[in-house]
C-alpha cells in the first residue's frame, strides 16, 4: 500500500518532525555516499528529499515515483527531474545507474521481488544501492503517524537475504532515527543527543530506520563453451598443424 505523494510531501516538508528526519537520514546516506561527482543517481519511492546533496556535482538525477503513489515536481525552483513510472517498469537504460536511492519503496510495494529485479537491471557494473527501511525492532515502525509506520517493515536478516535472492551482494549497514516519533517540542530539542546516544548504543536502542548499501552481483558464464573459447582464445586464427602425405 503506497501512501500519497501529497502526504509525503507534507510531512517532509511542512512537519518539524519530518525535516528532522530528513537531516538525520540525509546525514547518515551521507556516511555511505559522500559524493557522486559525474554520476548519475536515481531514487525510487518518495526519495528525492535525500537527493538534493547530489545535484550539484551528479552527472545526473532522477527521482522515480511509482504511479500508487503520485508525483510532485522537484526540485522547487529548478528544473524538474521527478518522473511518474511503473513500480517494476522504469525509464531507465539498463546498467546506467551509478548510485541508487530506494526510500518509502520497498516496504510499500505488491510486488517487492519484481521491484528488486527492476533495481537490480538498471544498476551499471560497480554501483550501489541503498535501501532505507523501517526497522522491525524499532519504535518507529509501530507509529502511523509517520510514513516510516506504514507497509512491511524488516530485520537486517529479512532484508538482506530479499536482497541476496535478487542478485545484490549485501555491503555496509546502519541503523537511524533513535529519537521517538513524536513531534513534541522536548523530543525535538533533544534529537541531537537521542542520535548520538543510539549510535553509541545501538545494540540496545534499536534505531527507527535500517539502512543497508548492496552491490550488483552477476553471476560468471560457464559451460562448456566458454570453456572452449578459453582454451582457443585466438579461435580459428590459432596455426593447425597439417598432416602431409607419406
Amino acid at each position: 500500500m503506497h501512501l500519497d505523494v501529497q502526504d509525503l510531501r507534507n510531512f517532509y516538508y511542512r512537519n518539524p518532525l519530518g525535516r528532522a528526519v530528513q537531516k538525520t537520514l540525509r546525514a547518515q546516506i551521507a556516511t555511505f555516499w559522500p559524493e557522486a561527482q559525474g554520476q548519475t543517481v536515481a531514487g525510487f519511492g518518495f526519495a528525492v528529499p535525500f537527493l538534493r546533496p547530489y545535484l550539484a556535482d551528479a552527472r545526473r538525477v532522477v527521482g522515480l515515483m511509482p504511479g500508487p503513489q503520485g508525483v510532485i515536481a522537484w526540485p522547487q525552483g529548478m528544473p524538474n527531474v521527478a518522473v511518474l513510472c511503473e513500480e517494476t517498469l522504469w525509464p531507465l537504460e539498463t546498467g546506467h545507474v551509478d548510485k541508487l536511492l530506494v526510500v518509502h519503496g520497498l516496504e510499500t510495494s505488491d510486488r517487492p521481488g519484481d521491484l528488486l529485479e527492476e533495481c537490480w537491471r538498471v544498476l551499471g557494473p560497480g554501483g550501489s544501492a541503498l535501501f532505507v527501511v523501517p526497522n522491525r525492532a524499532g519504535l518507529w515502525s509501530r507509529s502511523d503517524r509517520t510514513p516510516f509506520g506504514f507497509g512491511r517493515p524488516f530485520s537486517q536478516g529479512q532484508l538482506e537475504s530479499q536482497l541476496k535472492a535478487h542478485g545484490f551482494l549485501p555491503e555496509r549497514h546502519a541503523t537511524a532515527l533513535y529519537q521517538p516519533p513524536s513531534a513534541r517540542p522536548f523530543w525535538r530539542r533533544t534529537a541531537g543527543m537521542w542520535e548520538r546516544m543510539g549510535a553509541r548504543l545501538s545494540m540496545v536502542a534499536a534505531g527507527g530506520v535500517l539502512v543497508v548499501e548492496a552491490t550488483k552481483r552477476v553471476q560468471a558464464s560457464g559451460g562448456p563453451g566458454l570453456r572452449e573459447k578459453v582454451k582457443r582464445p585466438l579461435g580459428v586464427l590459432v596455426p593447425q598443424p597439417e598432416a602431409k602425405p607419406v
